[in-house]
């Protein structure tokens, strides 16, 4: 479809947006983003420090007659989700992302593009070296806020001084987000025996893919199809045609946060029975591209002959127990708010499983807006675990970012936005983590917001920017910085 006409300043934004995507910058790997942000900063004659977390601000001073109002941080992260397409040869560690125009929507090629956060280091940028109305700022980049957060969660608070923050890491234009959930992640580990490949069996590998995906908070009330639930249905309808089965890997998923789009499985079958067992699996695919018809499309199965290799299958218990353990594991909403309508409260993403040595390693990542149910939750995934013999590690995990109705910020953000589009702003609390959460928490007397233009189906290769909204969050940005210039 052809482009509608854009914003006299997206071009620019976008332009800094595609400088920045030249950087590789996978979590916990954004220090070539960070050389680069800290030369531009000097070249702009601009101050910058770190912490040593890895942290970056840029100070940047008031404009023109700005210099006594009070700092403003404006922050984001540097770090992005890197999700491909089956197939890709994408190298995250060195290949730049290549956005691209279709219509209205700003994509990449067979990649996930990083506008979560990229477009926020970009709208920072711009604001910095333009010729408009703004306080003294300071741009707080954080890193490997998309795996960990451990970018917020080691922040020195003598980093920054301001005590107003814009975060500009939502996903929707014309909605200020003044709350999300916290969320934590538990490992299980589970010993499973092994025993030499029996006499007269033929390697076969089972492999789900061609699901959509997508952010494992804010896409969970989708009910989007997770790849290795659907690979484990499949196992479990094979083994019960087929005893004899022996599991020899198993993985799926790629990040905590990703609903996963791929699994696979190797098998040991017994000469012979892999026609029967495509019948059995065909019969499956249909059932379940009819169950997710309108999520998952693309829902694919198939089973194939594979070459032989030495690793050790898992015995039958062994494969029956690893099994068993995966059907049982929750997946996807488990509670909505009686306070808020249409608010996920309590959810876990099955993020991921692998083979590591001879044990199963699975992934799970919760979150909540209620700190006691996501420790209920979590206790739950623990005794699951305990029950199938596994040694569960639960990780400290990050705090909610409680909503403060009473905010001064939000105050003065309802009234600008209505002002200037000429309608209320939707104010909400999102089932995501945000930084804000544990920067409230570091810093307690910081008052926050978040906004951002529109991006749909982030943390997958769909991930995509609605172009339109990024001129209408720069004017929206504008008239707050404006307003926060003029106080003293």
């Amino acid at each position: 479809m052809p482009p509608t006409s854009t914003h006299p300043m997206t071009e620019t934004i976008l332009a800094r947006f595609a400088e920045v995507s030249a950087h590789p910058r996978r979590s916990k790997h954004e220090a070539r983003l960070r050389r680069w942000l800290q030369a531009w900063a000097q070249q702009h004659g601009f101050s910058s420090r770190t912490d040593a977390t890895g942290n970056l601000v840029i100070a940047v001073p008031a404009s023109p007659g700005a210099e006594t109002a009070p700092t403003v941080v404006i922050q984001g992260h540097m770090d992005m989700v890197c999700e491909k397409v089956q197939g890709s040869a994408h190298d995250f560690s060195q290949d730049p992302i290549l956005p691209v125009r279709d219509g209205d929507w700003l994509t990449a090629p067979d990649t996930s593009l990083g506008a979560d956060n990229g477009i926020a280091i970009a709208m920072a940028m711009v604001l910095a070296t333009s010729d408009v109305a703004h306080p003294p700022l300071e741009l707080l980049f954080t890193i490997d806020e998309e795996t960990s957060m451990t970018g917020a969660i080691g922040l020195d608070p003598a980093l920054i001084t301001g005590r107003t923050l814009v975060n500009i890491d939502s996903e929707d234009e014309g909605v200020l987000t003044v709350g999300c959930a916290g969320g934590v992640e538990t490992q299980l580990r589970v010993p499973l025996e092994t025993e030499c490949a029996p006499a007269g069996m033929v390697a076969a590998r089972l492999v789900a893919t061609g699901m959509t995906g997508g952010h494992s908070g804010v896409d969970i009330h989708h009910q989007r199809a997770n790849a290795i639930r659907v690979l484990v249905r499949a196992l479990d309808l094979l083994v019960a045609e087929q005893p004899a089965l022996r599991l020899v890997d198993l993985r799926g998923g790629t990040a905590h946060n990703a609903i996963p789009r791929h699994a696979q499985a190797d098998l040991l079958l017994p000469a012979g029975a892999l026609s029967a067992l495509a019948d059995r699996l065909a019969a499956f695919e249909t059932a379940a591209r009819a169950e997710f018809s309108h999520s998952d499309p693309g829902l694919a199965l198939r089973l194939e002959s594979l070459e032989g290799s030495d690793t050790r299958p898992w015995s039958p218990e062994s494969t029956r127990r690893a099994l068993d353990l995966l059907l049982t594991m929750p997946h996807g909403v488990a509670a909505m708010s009686a306070d808020v309508d249409g608010l996920v409260e309590t959810s876990n993403n099955e993020a991921q499983v692998s083979r590591e040595g001879d044990d199963l390693v699975v992934l799970s990542s919760q979150r909540s807006n209620v700190p006691s149910r996501l420790v209920a939750l979590t206790r739950r995934i623990e005794s699951l675990g305990r029950l199938a013999g596994a040694a569960p590690h639960t990780g400290d995990g990050y705090p909610p970012w409680p909503p403060d109705m009473d905010s001064p910020l939000l105050a003065r953000c309802r009234r600008i936005y209505k002002a200037r589009f000429g309608k209320e702003p939707v104010v909400e609390i999102i089932h995501a983590g945000l930084e804000c959460g544990l920067i409230g928490d570091r810093i307690p007397d910081m008052d926050m917001i978040s906004l951002g233009p529109t991006i749909r189906s982030p943390h997958s290769p769909d991930e995509r920017l609605l172009i339109p909204t990024v001129g209408m969050v720069w004017d929206f940005l504008v008239a707050i910085m404006a307003e926060l210039a003029a106080e003293r």
